[in-house]
Formats: structure tokens, C-alpha cells, sequence
């Protein structure tokens, strides 16, 4: 049997316990062709944390890779160019594997050609606790495959049968190499803060190689959700944070979408996020709506800023950085 190298990318930011957690369960993996890529971000560990990890690259398990900055997109691209793998697979730093996680990924690239990214599914510990993990959905809804739409009837945790899906969970994702080669695909790095819609945004663009994103539902792991950490370096409380949720999601469809499609995605926006309706089920304060409105409107008007400066600058900036320090 063909046995692909898979190249395990995890970024992480500010974890400690769940990060370490993470990496034994890759180790823990029996099939036989993987690296594992921790890109860490963390100004300073727990000593505990460092000396694991000062072992596991001593040992040459993990390749560890220590960057002053902190990116989600930043930190995905940077790993890849220092991957070696046929299949690029992404995790977060907080996640629990099961067995035969990685063959489940390999599995559908071997038996498809023409997939180009697998969508794992993600036991969401959060979702998963509100549902009491009884719902279950065979086929996403027609709407699902809407990019105006499609971002509140895409449901990664519940759904059980195999089938072709607009998008990917960072958390869970894996990639052909020849995306980022042949076809010269890089994650958005002005995606900002948690970097929310990032994957999206790369996965629309992928659908445009002619590839299918394949939902394969074998290749599911545990997403802790964990309050503090992760691979952004604001907190998801904070009015930075708001900020730039609006942003990415408005650079998303100003990017990607059609008008029709823009439009449709900005009104469920501000219906749901805004206006607090279902699924979102946020407080229907008047002072609460218009401070969401606030930073609606502001997330719109910072995309579109982002977008015109596009034209002299396509604000990879991390991916420049690194390029200039290669080339020293």
C-alpha cells in the first residue's frame, strides 16, 4: 500500500498543556510516513512545556519552529514551505486524535484524484455539549454550497456521510501539496486577530483550481475550544477582537463573492451577529445591537480599506518577512 508523507502542521500560540497533548497524539499515530511542524508563536513557556519540546526536537520527532510574531495565515504559510510532505495537514493546538487519524486523511487523496483537500470532522466539545451530541445529518442542505449563504448551514460537527462541501475547519483540514505548488495557493495573512474565515477564504479559492473539498467524516478529531491560547494574540472578549471578525468576514466576500452573493452574505451577517436572531442567539439589547452595529460598520469600511491597499500591497507581510530573511 502507498503510504504518502503527510506533513502535521500545528500552529499554536500561547498554549501550554493542550499543546503538549496535542503533539503525543500524533506520535501516538501508526501510520508509518509522517513529519510533524510545530509552529510556535509563544514568547516564553512553562519550563515543563519547553523541555518537552526541547526533547521531541532533540530527537528529531518534531521539527519546532520559533517565530516573534503572532499569525494564524502567517504562521499555516510558513510551515509549508518548510513541509515535506505530498499532503498538508493542519491541526490546532488543541485537539485529542483517535487512531487511524492520519489514514483517514490519505485515504481519500488515494482514492480520488480528484480531490484537493480533505474537510475533517470536528467533534466540537462546545457544539457537541448544546445538542447533547444526539443531532446527526446524513447531506448538508443545497444551501450549504452557497458561498452567500453557506456559512450558517455548514455543520462540520454533526453531519455523518462523505460528500463534496464548500469549505474546510482549520482545526482539521488537509491539502495536495500541488495546491500551494503548482497552483501557488498561500493562506490570506490580512486575515487578522483569530484569523476567523481565513480557511474559508483559501477554500474558495482553491474550488477555482478544479479540485473538490471532500467532508471525510472517518477523519474526525476532538476540538477542546480552549478559553485561553491559541493562535491569535487577542482575546476573543476584547473590542479588537469584534473589529476584526467583521473585517474578515467582510474581506472574505469582497475577495471571493459575486455582488448578489456579497450582499446575501453581509445581511445574514448582520442579522445573526448583529441583530442577535437565530442561530446566533445574542442579546437583544438595544445598547448591545448598536455597539455590534458600531463595529459592523467599521469591520466594512477597514475591509474595504484593506482591499484598496491591495493594489500596491498584498499584505503578506509575514511571508515577506520570511522570504527576505531566506534570501540573506
Amino acid at each position: 500500500m502507498n503510504f504518502p508523507l503527510i506533513s502535521v502542521i500545528i500552529p499554536t500560540y500561547c498554549r501550554e498543556e493542550p499543546l503538549r497533548d496535542s503533539i503525543a497524539d500524533v506520535l501516538k499515530q501508526d501510520y508509518p510516513n509522517y513529519e510533524v511542524l510545530v509552529v510556535d508563536q509563544t514568547p516564553k513557556h512553562d519550563p515543563a512545556i519547553e523541555a518537552y519540546l526541547e526533547e521531541l526536537t532533540a530527537a528529531t520527532k518534531i521539527k519546532w519552529f520559533r517565530l516573534n510574531w503572532a499569525s494564524l495565515p502567517g504562521a499555516r504559510n510558513y510551515a509549508v514551505r518548510r513541509a515535506a510532505g505530498e499532503i498538508i495537514l493542519f491541526i490546532d493546538d488543541d485537539v485529542q486524535l483517535p487512531d487511524g487519524f492520519l489514514a483517514a486523511h490519505a485515504k481519500n487523496y488515494l482514492e480520488n484524484p480528484e480531490v484537493g483537500a480533505v474537510a475533517g470532522r470536528v467533534f466540537d466539545r462546545m457544539k457537541l455539549g448544546d445538542s447533547g451530541g444526539k443531532l446527526q445529518i446524513e447531506y448538508l442542505p443545497p444551501q450549504a454550497m452557497d458561498p452567500g449563504i453557506a456559512w450558517y448551514y455548514i455543520d462540520l460537527v454533526h453531519t455523518i456521510k462523505p460528500q463534496e462541501v464548500l469549505t474546510a475547519r482549520g482545526c482539521n483540514m488537509s491539502f495536495r501539496r500541488e495546491i500551494f505548488t503548482k497552483h501557488g495557493l498561500r493562506f490570506d495573512e490580512r486575515f487578522r486577530g483569530s484569523a476567523v474565515r481565513e480557511e474559508s477564504d483559501f477554500c474558495l479559492r482553491l474550488r477555482q483550481t478544479g479540485y473538490k473539498i471532500w467532508y471525510a467524516p472517518e477523519a474526525h478529531l476532538v476540538h477542546l475550544g480552549e478559553e485561553t491560547g491559541g493562535c491569535h494574540d487577542i482575546s476573543m472578549r476584547s473590542l479588537k477582537y469584534q473589529l476584526t471578525f467583521y473585517h474578515n468576514h467582510f474581506l472574505m466576500g469582497l475577495k471571493n463573492l459575486t455582488a448578489t452573493q456579497a450582499l446575501r452574505l453581509y445581511a445574514r451577517l448582520f442579522d445573526c451577529h448583529v441583530l442577535g436572531r437565530p442561530p446566533c442567539h445574542k442579546s437583544g439589547s438595544p445598547i448591545k445591537i448598536l455597539t455590534r452595529g458600531v463595529f459592523y460598520s467599521l469591520g466594512f469600511l477597514k475591509a474595504l480599506g484593506t482591499v484598496i491597499q491591495s493594489i500596491w500591497n498584498d499584505g503578506q507581510i509575514y511571508t515577506h518577512i520570511d522570504e527576505q530573511v531566506k534570501s540573506i
